[in-house]
């Protein structure tokens, strides 16, 4: 319901026939800015096209409104401490093993494993940014070790903590994944043409629009082929049953982290923007499997 497509999508055409698009950009820094002004722009566009298709439409569109915030999530708050952190995500990282999300995560990114695979007639080789407390990438790690996708992964985030522990994790697993120290925004540290698919799962909604694009445009500058985004999709359902399943299952905090992520997920249309602009280009494509939206754009 929160998806607003065809608003959505009618006022993206606005935009495309008005303004320049895609937008002008030469560094990361002018394209974050133009992103989230663009952004901006298309929501205010948004808004009146709802209000000319009729008033269900501009009713959504208030509702949707009123949803929205830029507020962090309680485990992305500087006040609290790292320990605190990683405890926190890995309580997150339980409950998507209690619901068994992983599985369904590694299906949607499997076509892409083997396209890279059957093309380069080699193991596709994932690097997962924001990787938290590893859980996907253990997912992966354990199908590459059976040896049923053929599939090398590794890990990484910000946060020297987490790293440190989906190390000592991996070790005492037995599996196939390391993981290290990188920023998202700045991957000068990733050797150029040691990845052919970039993964951010769960997290496209912590970044603001225009960060968004900085990893998607330097996914591309590191030579990878595939950027693959998945994140919850923006609905009613997920609004509602992220905090109830946190609550039935006695993760307090993430009654409230998994409302406010809730109110920040992209809908559909937004990301058509932010991929378009990043890229340049309009090969990409955006696709609902339920709980998850999926971001893929192949670099060509």
């Amino acid at each position: 319901m929160l998806q607003l497509k065809t608003a959505g999508y009618n006022a993206l055409g606005n935009l495309r026939r008005r303004l320049p698009f895609p937008p002008e950009w030469n560094t990361p820094e002018e394209l974050e800015q133009t992103v989230d002004n663009y952004l901006e722009v298309f929501l205010n566009e948004r808004f009146e096209v709802s209000k000319g298709l009729g008033p269900g439409f501009f009713a959504l569109e208030l509702f949707d409104r009123s949803l929205r915030t830029g507020q962090e999530e309680k485990m992305d708050s500087p006040d609290i401490p790292a320990s605190k952190k990683l405890e926190m995500i890995r309580a997150l990282d339980s409950m998507n093993n209690m619901m068994m999300l992983y599985p369904h995560y590694i299906s949607v990114i499997e076509p892409s494993i083997r396209e890279v695979a059957d093309r380069e007639k080699r193991p596709a080789r994932i690097l997962e940014l924001a990787s938290g407390a590893g859980g996907l990438a253990f997912a992966i790690a354990e199908r590459a070790k059976q040896q049923t996708l053929p599939v090398e992964i590794r890990g990484s985030d910000i946060v020297p903590e987490y790293v440190v522990f989906c190390n000592q994790t991996a070790k005492e697993r037995q599996l196939p994944v390391t993981f290290r120290i990188i920023n998202a925004f700045a991957m000068d540290a990733v050797e150029k043409g040691s990845c052919d698919i970039i993964l951010i799962s769960q997290s496209l909604h912590h970044f603001t629009p225009g960060q968004l694009a900085r990893i998607i445009s330097q996914s591309r500058e590191q030579g990878a082929s595939i950027f693959l985004g998945l994140d919850g999709h923006r609905g009613l359902d997920l609004l509602a049953g992220v905090p109830i399943a946190a609550m039935l299952q006695g993760i307090s905090f993430l009654v409230l982290d998994g409302y406010t992520s809730a109110r920040k997920f992209y809908s559909e249309p937004e990301l058509d923007l932010i991929a378009e602009i990043a890229t340049r280009s309009s090969h990409y494509s955006t696709e609902f499997s339920w709980p998850l939206t999926v971001l893929r754009i192949p670099f060509l």
